[in-house]
């Protein structure tokens, strides 16, 4: 790695600030979990082992449906989106891989695109496809539909649009492939609800055609938006049905913004994982519906209860859990980079609390149907501030102690708006 784009140094000064306090929160928080029969050193090693993949649109400023509102220094092209990617990997160090967008990070060389990631620090995740917008190139509109739509020629387009993601995923060395659509209906009797899931099936199945051996396709469903009557692939039972017909490669992707209210999304995530079509998350939060807002900034005991069923998927079948992390936010009113910086903490924080859960308590409150002592298992590790863990694993890797305090200290936002095009507006939430 040559290029990193903050400095060691100043990275060094600022945890030499902070190290003794650290020091002394950790060996505090150490003693705590000494007299729980817990070892403070195995929990921080499992924490240094976890990882979570940034997107590369949220390196920039997202949008509301009326308008997008760019700050200066935002990236405007796929190299600047991984400078920004970077930075967040030095400081928290548990982001490591990036996943791009197609046709929004196209280039010209993608086994330079991959050089280039390799000297930041970064790889690459699962490659993203879009036909839920129409590009100015493209043949034919998907304003009725893409892998669903009516029209052969669509359908071909769209397919075809998805094989090249996969061909441009292998010269960054990603092993899967995230497919959504946005396609549904906004009126009763607009579409033929079984015949445009046998089009999606019939499309899915050319790409799943497609796929190396050792790739997986991630199949996210959606309830709603842009279709606001009915989606083709609108919940995980959907998404469930498609990923089993189509083969063993596919699985299901969970978006934690994609669900209808009051749905339990912790027990979608056993029932995926009990048929082995757990593939992954697209983490974030949200107050109304899908809002992209930031991880663990409205529900933190949703996401604690969504790893606590991840860790238990874990310890049932180890050999078959592989779930692929990412954060998937829209950052209308922050610095994305904070917001990242956030939520990788957050995320990463939540799975911590999840790991100091009593197990044996757990289980055996469950077995005697003692509800109470079943839930304050949950609650005891919930109350734990696992924060000096996370800075002290943090530190050791390389990072910051103390991540978005270090962020401003570099002031890289200033000297990228001195550096970089201004981004322009949009009408619109992308």
């Amino acid at each position: 790695m040559t290029d990193l784009p903050l400095s060691l140094d100043q990275i060094a000064a600022h945890n030499e600030r902070h190290l003794l306090a650290l020091e002394d929160d950790y060996a505090s928080l150490g003693r705590l979990l000494e007299r729980r029969g817990i070892a403070i050193e195995s929990v921080k090693q499992r924490v240094a082992d976890f990882s979570v993949a940034l997107p590369t649109w949220g390196s920039g400023t997202g949008g509301t449906r009326f308008a997008k509102f760019p700050i200066p220094g935002e990236p405007t092209n796929i190299h600047e989106k991984l400078e920004d990617c970077a930075v967040v990997q030095q400081i928290v160090r548990t982001t490591p891989r990036v996943s791009p967008h197609f046709p929004w990070d196209i280039t010209d060389d993608y086994d330079a695109l991959r050089e280039e990631a390799k000297a930041l620090g970064l790889g690459f995740d699962a490659v993203n496809s879009n036909t839920f917008q129409d590009q100015p190139t493209q043949a034919h509109s998907y304003r009725h539909g893409s892998l669903t739509a009516a029209d052969p020629a669509v359908r071909s387009q769209a397919v075809e649009h998805n094989l090249q993601c996969i061909e441009v995923g292998q010269a960054l060395g990603s092993k899967a492939i995230t497919v959504w659509i946005g396609d549904g209906s906004n009126f009763p009797g607009q579409q033929d609800f079984a015949a445009s899931l046998d089009r999606y099936l019939a499309s899915a199945e050319e790409i799943y055609r497609a796929l190396p051996d050792d790739w997986r396709m991630l199949l996210e469903h959606k309830l709603y938006e842009p279709a606001f009557y009915s989606t083709v692939i609108s919940d995980w039972g959907s998404s469930i049905l498609a990923a089993q017909q189509l083969g063993a490669k596919a699985q299901c992707l969970v978006d934690l913004g994609h669900h209808a209210p009051t749905v339990n999304i912790e027990q979608i995530v056993a029932r995926l994982h009990r048929f082995g079509k757990l593939g992954g998350f697209h983490f974030n939060d949200s107050k109304y519906g899908d809002d992209d807002l930031d991880s663990g900034s409205i529900n933190p005991h949703q996401l604690f209860l969504v790893f606590n069923e991840l860790i238990e998927a874990e310890r049932r079948r180890p050999d078959d859990f592989h779930p692929a992390y990412m954060i998937d936010q829209s950052h209308n009113v922050t610095d994305p980079i904070e917001s990242m910086l956030s939520s990788a903490e957050a995320i990463t924080g939540a799975y911590s609390k999840a790991l100091l859960v009593d197990r044996e308590a757990l289980h055996a409150a469950q077995d005697a149907n003692d509800v109470m002592m079943a839930f304050q298992a949950l609650r005891r590790a919930y109350r734990l501030d696992v924060s000096p863990i996370l800075a002290m694993a943090r530190m050791e890797a390389g990072g910051a102690i103390e991540p978005i305090e270090f962020y401003r200290e570099t002031q890289w936002r200033e000297r990228k708006a001195q550096e970089r095009k201004a981004a322009t507006g949009a009408a619109g939430i992308v």
